[in-house]
């Protein structure tokens, strides 16, 4: 189990914009390339990713975004985080627009790289805790209150 390298998701968006959709393609590449050695299985090989992508006009990415959301729901169960299978949401996103090349499904890579840093970061450090339930009381009641004194009759 080979672990990826944390990546800021905004600038990942932002170089996205930047280089007109070519960071896409290298996105693709190192996320398939990482994913791949984490699981230690290969359906494709990331090049044959890239070139479908291209081959396409961005059909593939489409099906590679849906494969990546079930990769990482698989990812998480390893390193002991709830799985988040993101796989239905990043196909929605996909059809809102068209491919990881516009509209919503710009969205992908970025919601992939946040969740792919949980990984990584769960995978070096551990599972988060788990939530710490309250108290079976809550407020707790207070220590040691003294009762107020009732007063004495007066005596004739």
């Amino acid at each position: 189990m080979r672990l990826g390298t944390p990546r800021d998701p905004a600038l990942t968006l932002i170089l996205i914009f930047l280089t007109c959709g070519l960071y896409y393609l290298y996105f693709i590449y190192v996320t398939s390339q990482e994913t791949s050695e984490f699981l230690g299985e290969q359906e494709y090989s990331p090049g044959v990713e890239v070139l479908l992508s291209i081959l396409t006009c961005g059909l593939w990415n489409i099906y590679w975004d849906y494969r990546i959301g079930k990769r990482s729901a698989e990812m998480c169960q390893r390193v002991g985080l709830p799985a988040t299978d993101n796989s239905t949401l990043y196909l929605i996103l996909d059809l809102v627009g068209f491919g990881g090349f516009g509209g919503l499904g710009i969205l992908n890579p970025v919601l992939q790289q946040d969740l792919l840093n949980r990984i990584w970061k769960a995978a070096m450090t551990g599972p988060p805790p788990p939530p710490s339930a309250p108290p079976s009381s809550w407020p707790p009641p207070p220590e040691n209150v003294q009762t107020p004194r009732q007063p004495r009759p007066p005596q004739l």
